[in-house]
């Protein structure tokens, strides 16, 4: 196939060949993959030079109609958008291709991705959420405008309250996904779009109310000899089992979420003072002890395992196979759910094991004003049920049984 260096690129796309060549080496892309990425640049690169009708950036439209131009030449690599993300993403970052996430196989309508950039930004800007809630909230809002399209509501102008309401019924009867989500995502949609101009009336009033009842379960925490059996079950010989043993410790003594795992940045770990920074939700940072155990595990991750901080992006836990980059939430739970599995457990995910560090506090003498703080709980009222598997100090307040003597 040729040598990484070898590959020319010509035309409009030449100035960028060599950061997207340094880009695929730090990403730990092997030569062969390399090479086929470059020569994805350097045909891309001829065709506009090519094709008069279309400038820099590039529209989503531009992208799809280069792949149904390298389909129709009888290529047979790189034929979607999900196969070209990482020239796409790269020249994205530059300005020269606008947003091609949450597209798998095809380009999604122009329309849509154009609305749904404007609903991040006002997420980002107006409401100031976290980024990982904006990517949540993005997926769903992608969902919810695709199923009315679907259902005859391409023009946004034409909705009614009975369509807002019929989508919530619907959501809730084929039971796809967290209701809640969906409805919470809804009501930020339907905010955005009456702001944005796209449809005349608030429609927020429409969504209907989910029932719910504060503090009506109890946490299902993990039990400690499960937990040391799923650690001992990662292979500290190997990268992954490193790196895995050092997840599972940060979300089983410090009771981190998976988000604020995913989101560590090296720069949060202050080892002189004993100390970790957590960006938690609303954008909120914290910083907590970090135990000698805790900073053992990462530390023996982060001496030998690491892919360097350009390649993770200045993350703490990254992706061991190409393209390098950091994990996400979503990557921090599948680790729990196949080191359960790894230890013969019954498969389960990351915020179980929150639950596991909150119980094991109250067990050693912790209070609950202590656990809030080490959860970084913004309410006491959320502490509050771990106070429902105490069960010594239950019975302290139980009164009998009627018709018994105790």
């Amino acid at each position: 196939m040729g040598s990484l260096s070898g590959v020319r690129v010509v035309g409009p796309l030449a100035s960028f060949a060599e950061d997207f060549r340094r880009e695929l080496v730090q990403r730990g892309y092997s030569p062969f993959v390399a090479v086929g990425h470059m020569q994805l640049l350097r045909h891309l690169s001829g065709w506009l030079d090519a094709v008069s009708d279309v400038g820099l950036p590039l529209t989503l439209g531009d992208v799809e109609g280069y792949l149904d131009a390298r389909r129709g030449a009888g290529y047979r690599r790189f034929l979607t958008v999900r196969s070209a993300r990482p020239l796409l993403e790269f020249l994205q970052q530059r300005g020269v291709v606008v947003d091609v996430s949450g597209s798998k196989d095809a380009v999604p309508g122009n329309a849509l991705s154009v609305l749904l950039v404007g609903f991040s930004d006002y997420l980002r800007v107006e409401r100031g959420l976290a980024e990982v809630t904006i990517e949540r909230r993005v997926w769903l809002a992608r969902g919810i405008l695709s199923a009315w399209e679907r259902a005859g509501r391409s023009d946004l102008r034409d909705l009614t309250a009975a369509d807002v309401t019929a989508f919530v019924l619907d959501s809730s009867r084929t039971g796809s996904g967290s209701v809640s989500s969906v409805v919470t995502a809804l009501r930020s949609l339907l905010g955005f779009l009456h702001l944005a101009g796209v449809i005349d009336r608030p429609l927020v009033a429409a969504v209907p109310s989910l029932a719910s009842w504060k503090l009506a379960g109890l946490p299902k925490a993990v039990p400690s000899q499960q937990v040391t059996a799923m650690l001992s079950a990662c292979d500290r010989d190997s990268v992954m089992g490193r790196r895995d043993a050092a997840v599972l410790t940060l979300l089983a003594r410090l009771g981190l979420r998976a988000g604020e795992v995913a989101g560590l940045r090296l720069d949060d770990l202050d080892w002189r003072r004993g100390e970790i920074t957590v960006r938690g939700k609303g954008n909120r940072s914290e910083r907590l002890p970090l135990p000698v155990d805790v900073g053992e595990v990462l530390a023996a991750y982060l001496a030998d395992g690491h892919p360097g901080r350009a390649a993770a992006q200045g993350r703490v836990f990254a992706r061991l196979r190409a393209p390098h980059g950091p994990l996400t939430r979503g990557a921090v739970t599948h680790v729990v759910f196949r080191a359960a599995d790894r230890a013969g457990l019954e498969p389960f995910f990351a915020h179980r094991l929150r639950h596991t560090a909150a119980t094991g506090m109250l067990a050693a003498g912790g209070s609950l004003d202590e656990i809030g703080q080490v959860l970084r709980h913004e309410h006491r009222l959320t502490t509050a049920i771990y106070a429902k598997v105490d069960i010594e100090a239950l019975r302290t307040v139980a009164r009998p049984w009627p018709g018994t003597t105790s």
